[in-house]
């Protein structure tokens, strides 16, 4: 199966380099910190749609979100430039064709849901799109779903199957920028 971004370069690097490293963990915090506090958005969202004011805290509460939100977006868009101009290191070797598939489906939701959750977030806000609110709620338990099959592929591979997958995301790679 194909990558789902292939670098420009058609060697692959042994691992990732210092910034995609800082990107994946910065953006985990953020990812995280939006599932777990998003839906304090709620209120002022309801105020608003209402035509009423919202409280301050709560018009804190949804700016904070939004601002995280927009970004998870930036920091998306250069982590996918950094994929596409660096690369990713392969796949460990003697994977089956269905794990290499799983891999690739979880990577591609990720990245998916990263990218469409602040667009959808950013109608719904900025623009009064409902539908687009209604999307960006009902992706909630897609990105979490996703995130978690993703840390557990990462664990089986690091303690069932014992490959570098884990720690090529602790530690970039040497010859990396």
């Amino acid at each position: 199966m194909p990558a789902i971004v292939a670098p420009v370069s058609s060697v692959r690097p042994a691992g990732y380099s210092a910034a995609q490293i800082a990107l994946h963990w910065i953006m985990a915090a953020m990812v995280l910190f939006q599932v777990v506090m998003g839906e304090n958005i709620g209120p002022a969202w309801k105020a608003f749609r209402e035509g009423t004011t919202p409280a301050e805290a709560d018009l804190f509460a949804a700016n904070v979100h939004v601002a995280i939100g927009m970004g998870v977006f930036a920091l998306a868009v250069i982590r996918l430039f950094l994929r596409v101009t660096h690369g990713a290191p392969p796949l460990p070797s003697g994977q089956s064709r269905l794990q290499t598939a799983i891999a690739h489906a979880v990577h591609g939701v990720l990245y998916l849901v990263i990218l469409a959750m602040p667009v959808s977030g950013g109608a719904a806000w900025f623009g009064g799109v409902e539908l687009a609110g209604t999307i960006h709620h009902f992706a909630k338990p897609v990105i979490v779903i996703a995130v978690a099959l993703h840390v557990a592929g990462a664990l089986v591979q690091h303690f069932v199957k014992k490959t570098d997958v884990l720690t090529r995301m602790l530690r970039p790679e040497r010859s990396a920028a």
